[in-house]
């Protein structure tokens, strides 16, 4: 049987969820790839999974070299070597191309997930010039003091899930700002960058390095700054073609064009300014709502994508879909939260997933991580679902104690 190999850092459900039973579904055997081996296991060893991997390797997935010599000791070379983790892009795009499989483009992926790579690349093409510089110490935030434009953004240059993501307003929120996070991390590199005002949007693309397939995009509500904690989004941008086709060309220009890029801007009187660009599946459940949404088998088509198969020609089924993050708002124990359940209404489908369980220790990052649960529904009418998602919302609830 052809292999696939499978990196990942820790256990995911886009993974285990979707990306190992799509890959099973493809007749490929899983061999998984993980710093965290002991844990993938634990994980698997439950019962009622929908697959499994066939192997779970102990390896560096952080070092390429390691990574290539964990299959060079394998008895056949896999057909696709593939990771859906922002961290570890540029080195599965690296041991793909040693292994002269089907990859991105390392320079790109280490640009994307480098953000002030990003946005010196951009400015260098003259794609979209923004105000940014990388501090890691106070003598380096004293330099470029006097140049910061206010209100501006700090955030780790390698970060996720806007942990560590703030507004700055003036200078001394800039410098607490930055204290705080080298208080957990000496020496952090931070990027600062002009703050972009304006409505965010997402844009989804797959691509097999010639053609490049939209499947659209959400609009996203974010908590009030400083943070910057995604609550909502909402399938359908609303944006005109013209709009749209103006980011497409920037990732273009960029560099995207395989697989899967998750892309994130602002949209202002000017054009769209790009804020992130996520070279993989978008996540936090909505991998699995924009299969729903779609129609389409998004895992599979991704990894025959990594398997040398050109992109299909893609039918896409017009639909409503919205996610809904409910965050914690105090640090304790979790006594009471909802249980799992999927609802169907008619053609609405809404499914509920608790992040956390009974007994967690909760506390409060003012990012991604604070998620305990995400409702997420999909049907054909935008409103009749939004109006259904707001009535079962409204029934859930979790006790944080003290």
């Amino acid at each position: 049987m052809r292999e696939i190999v499978i990196l990942a850092h820790v256990p995911t459900d886009s993974v285990n969820v979707g990306f190992i039973p799509a890959a099973q579904r493809l007749g490929l055997s899983v061999v998984l790839l993980t710093d965290h081996a002991e844990t993938h296991r634990h994980y698997f060893s439950q019962a009622g999974l929908a697959a499994y991997p066939h192997e779970i390797v102990a390896c560096d997935v952080f070092n390429p070299l390691a990574v290539i010599d964990a299959i060079t000791c394998r008895e056949q070379i896999p057909a696709a070597i593939f990771s859906n983790s922002d961290h570890l892009q540029t080195g599965t795009a690296i041991a793909a191309e040693y292994f002269r499989l089907p990859r991105k483009d390392w320079h790109v992926t280490y640009r994307a997930k480098n953000k002030a790579e990003m946005r010196n690349d951009l400015q260098t093409r003259g794609l979209d010039v923004l105000w940014h510089a990388v501090v890691c110490d106070k003598a380096a935030l004293a330099r470029v003091l006097d140049s910061v434009p206010f209100p501006c953004i700090v955030k780790p240059r390698e970060g996720v899930a806007s942990q560590q993501v703030s507004l700055a307003r003036n200078h001394a929120e800039l410098a607490a700002q930055c204290a705080a996070a080298w208080s957990n991390q000496p020496g952090q590199p931070l990027l600062l960058e002009e703050y972009i005002a304006g409505p965010l949007y997402t844009l989804e693309t797959l691509g097999d390095d010639e053609k490049l397939c939209v499947l659209g995009g959400f609009q996203v509500k974010l908590s009030p700054p400083p943070h910057f904690v995604e609550l909502e989004a909402s399938w359908g941008t609303g944006l005109t073609a013209e709009q749209e086709a103006r980011v497409v060309d920037l990732i273009r220009r960029f560099g995207v064009g395989f697989g899967a890029c998750h892309t994130e801007f602002v949209m202002t009187e000017s054009g769209p300014r790009l804020v992130e660009i996520n070279y993989r599946s978008i996540g936090d459940y909505r991998e699995f709502l924009l299969q729903d949404t779609l129609g389409i088998p998004l895992f599979e088509i991704v990894l025959r994508l990594y398997s040398g198969e050109p992109l299909p020609q893609l039918s896409i089924a017009p639909g409503a879909a919205l996610i809904r993050y409910f965050t914690a708002q105090s640090a304790g124990r979790l006594t009471h939260a909802p249980e799992a359940f999927v609802r169907h209404a008619d053609d609405i489908q809404i499914t509920f997933k608790p992040l956390r369980t009974i007994g967690d220790t909760v506390t409060l990052t003012h990012s991604n991580k604070d998620y305990l649960g995400v409702l997420r529904g999909a049907g054909s009418d935008a409103d009749r679902l939004g109006r259904e998602m707001d009535r079962i919302s409204s029934g859930l609830a979790w006790t944080i104690g003290a």
